[in-house]
C-alpha cells in the first residue's frame, strides 16, 4: 500500500472510521443539537459549531495548499462567531465537513507518494507535513469537542 493511500485510510477512519483514538466526528456530532452546538459553555471558550467551522475552513486552507494554491490565513484564523444557530443551519456545517472529507478522499485517489516530498513556498514545509498537520488538528479540536459535549 502506498503511503498516501495509508494517510488517507487514516483521515477517514478520524473522520467517520474506527480509529485507534476510538473517537471519530461523525458520531461524535451525531447526536448534537443545534442548540448544543451553539451553546458557550465558558466564555472563554469556542463552541463545538465555531469548533466545526474552524475545522472546514482549515481543511479547505490545507487542501487548497497541497493543490499548489498560495494561501493567507485570515487574522481570525478561522474562528468566528456563528450568526445564524438554527437546525437548518447547523446541518449545513455538518454538510460541510461531509463535503470537506469528500474533497480530501478525491485528493488523495490521484496524488502521488512523490509530492509527499514537495515544499509549500509560504512556510517551507513539506506537503507531508501539511497533510498530517491537518490530522493533528483535527484530532486535537476533535478533543475539544468531546469535552464540550460532555460539559453540555
Amino acid at each position: 500500500m502506498s503511503e498516501s493511500k495509508r494517510i488517507s485510510n487514516l483521515y477517514q477512519s478520524i473522520y467517520n472510521g474506527n480509529p485507534w483514538l476510538e473517537v471519530n466526528l461523525v458520531h461524535t456530532l451525531q447526536n448534537v443539537s443545534a442548540d448544543q452546538a451553539y451553546k458557550k459553555v465558558n466564555p472563554n471558550l469556542n463552541t463545538i459549531w465555531e469548533i466545526v467551522n474552524h475545522l472546514i475552513q482549515w481543511r479547505r486552507n490545507i487542501l487548497r495548499r497541497v493543490q499548489g494554491e498560495t494561501i493567507i490565513t485570515p487574522d481570525h484564523n478561522y474562528f468566528v462567531p456563528v450568526l445564524d444557530s438554527s437546525e437548518a443551519a447547523w446541518e449545513q456545517s455538518l454538510q460541510s465537513l461531509g463535503k470537506s472529507q469528500e474533497l480530501w478522499h478525491a485528493f488523495f485517489e490521484d496524488f502521488q507518494d512523490a509530492d509527499l516530498e514537495k515544499i509549500y513556498l509560504n512556510n517551507n514545509h513539506t506537503y507531508y507535513e501539511h497533510i498530517h498537520g491537518i490530522i493533528q488538528h483535527d484530532v486535537y479540536h476533535l478533543g475539544q469537542i468531546v469535552i464540550l459535549k460532555k460539559l453540555l
